[in-house]
């Protein structure tokens, strides 16, 4: 089947356009059967978890949740790099994916298939702030909340004097990152809201994550822990913990 308008599957380095080609010799790092057709939006390349990251963390939540959670909800599911994860750990009742990006859905929809779970998991197309309240709300008591949001856009040429370079957004460059400079969601953004549902919320964030924004977040007697997830030697990205995680 072919892709829809939107969702490719590139199957030379050629046909990508010049700023995601670097990310094509990584594409079994993302998807390891990648070659059975998975589909990626442009934006997908920047912001997928790769797959041995996925895989662990996936398992992290399933081990260190309590064992009253039985449902997960992933708020940025994008085209399924985690929440195929989250399905292949057989932990959960049931999991919901949310993402308001239609292709991005077409495209998560799609790589489950290819991972033989979507059938374990609940499809929703919108803003997931609006589907926690008015679709999700009951399921507060027995949810996790796992948010790998947007960081703040993709690189960009910046034309200085006669020479043009490539930049990007803070979190590339920063050597610790203001969460509340994030966008399009700050922590607070995210965070409150996600907590008005439940108090357990894993949050994926950039490696360079300012951490006393994020321990000052913590409730009152409580720590968030904060992991970081590497590939290779190099961390990736960072997630914080908040809620009754326990890890042994």
């Amino acid at each position: 089947m072919a892709p829809p308008k939107g969702c490719q599957h590139y199957a030379d380095l050629t046909e990508m356009s010049w700023d995601i080609q670097k990310y094509y010799h990584q594409r079994f790092s993302i998807f390891s059967k990648y070659d059975k057709g998975i589909w990626m939006t442009e934006d997908a390349w920047f912001g997928v978890t790769p797959e041995p990251v996925a895989s662990t963390i996936a398992k992290h939540i399933a081990s260190a949740s309590s064992a009253s959670k039985a449902i997960l909800i992933d708020c940025f599911a994008g085209v399924g790099g985690n929440v195929i994860a989250f399905a292949q750990s057989e932990r959960w009742k049931r999991i919901y994916a949310i993402e308001k990006d239609p292709r991005a859905l077409a495209c998560a929809k799609h790589n489950a298939d290819i991972y033989g779970v979507r059938d374990r998991i609940s499809w929703y197309e919108g803003d997931c702030f609006e589907i926690l309240k008015t679709e999700l709300v009951k399921l507060g008591p027995h949810s996790i909340i796992f948010a790998s949001p947007p960081w703040g856009g993709k690189l960009f040429l910046v034309r200085y004097k006669a020479s043009l370079t490539i930049a990007g957004p803070g979190y590339r460059s920063d050597s610790v990152f203001d969460l509340a400079k994030m966008q399009p969601y700050t922590l607070t953004d995210l965070l409150y809201p996600f907590q008005q549902l439940t108090e357990d919320v894993v949050l994926y964030l950039p490696r360079t994550s300012d951490v006393r924004q994020l321990a000052n977040k913590s409730s009152e007697g409580s720590k968030t822990i904060v992991m970081h997830y590497c590939m290779e030697g190099a961390s990736k990205a960072v997630c914080a913990y908040y809620g009754t995680f326990t890890f042994y």
